[in-house]
């Protein structure tokens, strides 16, 4: 049975979902949600996720949405993308916690606040702090890849593609990978992966779509 991924491509989140269905070699059929123009918070797609939000996975009898536990299923389901032991599943937890509360959930943030609202309308000095939050979290990250392939264990993992998700996209947040040498070599390394796309060739939904209307 193919699964079903609700999914636009600005997503990072759901750019985790897509890249673990997709490591995983699950079957999967992407959905589009046109989030910019209110369908996420539609009476319609409420339905099907009362938070409003994207990724939502489909696959069978089974609807789950946040993307930590969308990551957790398809690596439960399928036996990869997880932990060797259960001390490293915990290690994959921890780290993917880390990621939606100190670089995921900013970073989505900002990203949005830049590049997403009008420029009148940017609150500059909320974009300053949460670049400063992001620095931060960019330096752990960067230092605990100084030692190790991959987040956790010696093969990629959920914790990889969790904390992944927004370093690929095009548009400016404060991340530049010149900065952070041991975050480049990693994210080159996932992207030498069979099966992966960047974000908007992996999903529908693009920046240049809205700008033709």
């Amino acid at each position: 049975m193919t699964a079903k991924l609700y999914c636009f491509g600005e997503s990072g989140n759901a750019y985790k979902a897509a890249l673990a269905l997709t490591l995983a070699d699950m079957d999967w059929d992407p959905v589009f949600v046109d989030f910019f123009s209110g369908e996420a918070r539609s009476p319609e797609f409420r339905a099907i996720n009362e938070m409003g939000e994207v990724p939502v996975l489909v696959d069978g009898d089974t609807t789950l949405t946040q993307s930590g536990v969308i990551l957790d299923y398809i690596s439960s389901k399928t036996g990869k993308l997880g932990g060797r032991s259960a001390a490293e599943r915990r290690e994959v937890l921890r780290w993917m916690f880390w990621d939606n509360h100190k670089l995921s959930g900013v970073a989505g943030t900002t990203r949005f606040l830049m590049n997403f609202l009008p420029a009148d309308k940017r609150p500059e000095a909320v974009i300053a702090f949460n670049q400063a939050r992001l620095k931060a979290s960019y330096t752990i990250l960067n230092d605990h890849l100084a030692t190790s392939d991959w987040i956790v264990g010696d093969q990629v993992s959920i914790a990889d593609l969790s904390c992944c998700g927004y370093l690929y996209y095009p548009e400016p947040f404060g991340f530049d990978r010149a900065d952070w040498p041991h975050i480049t070599r990693w994210l080159d390394q996932i992207a030498e992966l069979p099966g992966w796309k960047a974000p908007y060739d992996m999903m529908p939904g693009n920046p240049s779509d809205r700008a033709k209307t």
